[in-house]
């Protein structure tokens, strides 16, 4: 061998201070450095053998990393054999702390990797001129990473307002948790958060930026919507207090609608309430009524349930909900906006629900205060007026408006006679079915306009607007003709059912008061009866007190 005619000096492999060791052709040890007794101890070792076929096969020298295990761990030697003339001569460079160093920046690169892959985040670079170089492999916002490299950053970045001027993404100063709205690929607004460093050469020039984005739309659309119930709520709850606030249940669904078309800003509100089995009345309303949104009022009465709809005209859009309680429907509503104006969202919709939820409750809180006053003012087996509600509410009423008019009007006692034979022969039930038989015969005999009322026990009054004597005359003839079919009802053949019925006329202008007609006409009625009854009679003209005196 060429390189193996030199000798090796015994001396300097022995004081030398790395590992190194001549070998006899048979791989005996014959000299060796102090450090070398890990490679001598490891000379017959597959590792080492294979370096020495090469060795033995080419003639040259041959390098190898191998790896050793110590008590202390693992220990990395870079191995050189070279032949010689009397064996082979190893050199041993302990690479330990290199190769972990290696291996450590591997394995650091292979987890920042792996997180970057399964972050939610997503991490990238731009260039000087603001273009995308790098972007993670998860990409943003539904862009493939290849989709923005080499795309500008600015191309993507929304500008909302003026405040948000700038493009975080080309910041020239270090940005924690930056929020920036960006386009995604199908046109739709995201919201990233955004930090990063700058990146700046040995010059102090800004050569690009690099950081990490994390996609926080759907947080920030949470919050929106938060945010949006929160202020349906409060419009809600502004609603509800204005109808809680009104004493008059009459007058609370007006204060509703005026609230409701206020807060959804709508140029008017219409209110609609069911009445028993009735269709839909209208009982509220704010705004003017356009004529082309008519069509929708009819179609309200085929309304179903949890139903919500928007009716469009060229000029207008309407919104409309049923009202319901324990889920009967009891009504609807109905809001109009002018279209430039715009048209109803999402929210106004669901706000729409919620006041005709509330509506529906209110509605059945004014039915039920219209049966208490309807059983207040009426007589629990007619139905008719009662008492106190024809003389105190009723005949005021007409008697204003009469007097304005200058029009007369007559009052009618209509009694039963030998009512009490009936209930005594045949009791009370059927003497019930006589008084509902009277009222129905009563109705029959005056007009639309007219008042009718069960003063109690079996004496009926009626009111006739607009009426002079000669006409009332003749109602009060009819009434008695008319009554003959009472007799079969009779409790006894010697006490004959009938009626007798007393007349009194009012004149608007002769400053009678409700008291002295009532009295007239009680006392004309009793003066039927003692004229033998089933009679009419008719009551003196009232003479006011001054006129007596004149004449006495």
């Amino acid at each position: 061998m060429a390189n193996s005619s030199a000798t090796i000096q015994t001396d300097w492999i022995q004081n030398a201070s790395f590992p190194v060791a001549l070998l006899d052709q048979t791989f005996q040890v014959r000299i060796k450095s102090e450090s070398a007794h890990l490679i001598c101890a490891s000379i017959h070792l597959p590792a080492l053998q294979s370096i020495f076929d090469k060795v033995i096969q080419h003639q040259a020298p041959a390098l190898q990393t191998i790896n050793l295990q110590t008590d202390t761990g693992h220990v990395y030697f870079d191995l050189t054999v070279t032949p010689c003339e009397d064996g082979f001569l190893i050199f041993a460079k302990d690479s330990s702390l290199d190769h972990n160093l290696r291996a450590a920046l591997m394995d650091s690169r292979q987890r920042f990797k792996d997180l970057v892959e399964i972050s939610s985040d997503f991490a990238w670079e731009v260039g000087a001129s603001g273009e995308f170089i790098f972007v993670s492999q998860r990409g943003a916002v539904g862009y493939e990473p290849e989709e923005l490299i080499q795309k500008q950053s600015d191309d993507i970045v929304l500008k909302r307002d003026k405040k948000q001027s700038l493009n975080p993404f080309m910041s020239k100063s270090k940005l924690e948790r930056e929020e920036v709205w960006v386009l995604r690929p199908d046109g739709e607004p995201a919201c990233l958060l955004v930090s990063c460093v700058p990146l700046f050469d040995e010059n102090n020039i800004w050569i690009g930026a690099r950081g990490v984005c994390r996609d926080i739309t759907d947080e920030r659309e949470r919050d929106a919507a938060l945010a949006r119930a929160y202020h349906r709520d409060q419009l809600l709850a502004y609603i509800v207090k204005t109808i809680r606030d009104e004493v008059d249940p009459s007058n609370m669904l007006s204060a509703a609608a005026n609230a409701t078309a206020r807060a959804l800003s709508a140029n008017g509100c219409q209110i609609f309430r069911r009445q028993g089995n009735s269709s839909l009345i209208k009982d509220a309303s704010f705004g003017d009524i356009p004529q082309d949104i008519d069509d929708l009022f009819g179609r309200l009465n085929d309304i179903h349930e949890n139903e919500v709809g928007l009716f469009e005209t060229e000029n207008w859009i309407a919104i409309y909900s049923a009202t319901r309680y324990r889920r009967t429907i009891n009504g609807a509503i109905c809001l109009w906006r002018e279209k430039i104006r715009g048209g109803w969202n999402d929210d106004d919709q669901i706000l729409a629900i919620d006041v005709a939820n509330q509506l529906g409750i209110a509605n059945e809180q004014i039915s039920g205060h219209e049966r208490i006053v309807e059983l207040s003012r009426t007589d629990a087996l007619t139905g008719l007026l009662n008492r106190r509600a024809f003389f105190e509410e009723e005949l005021p009423r007409h008697i204003d408006r009469l007097k304005f008019n200058k029009s007369p009007a007559a009052l009618i006692y209509v009694d039963l006679d030998h009512f009490k034979q009936v209930n005594d022969a045949f009791g009370h039930q059927k003497g019930d079915d006589v008084l509902i038989m009277l009222r129905d015969f009563l109705l029959h005999h005056i007009r639309p306009g007219d008042v009718a009322a069960r003063l109690g026990g079996d004496e009926f009054a009626l009111w006739l607007d607009d009426i002079d004597l000669d006409a009332a005359k003749a109602r009060c003839q009819g009434i008695i003709e008319s009554s003959v079919f009472l007799k079969e009802y009779s409790g006894t053949s010697e006490k004959p059912l009938g009626v007798s019925v007393g007349l009194a006329l009012f004149d608007p202008h002769s400053g009678e008061t409700i008291e002295e007609l009532i009295s007239r006409a009680d006392a004309a009625m009793y003066k039927a009866k003692r004229a033998g009854r089933g009679n009419f009679r008719t009551a003196d003209p009232f003479v006011t007190p001054a006129s007596t005196g004149q004449g006495d």
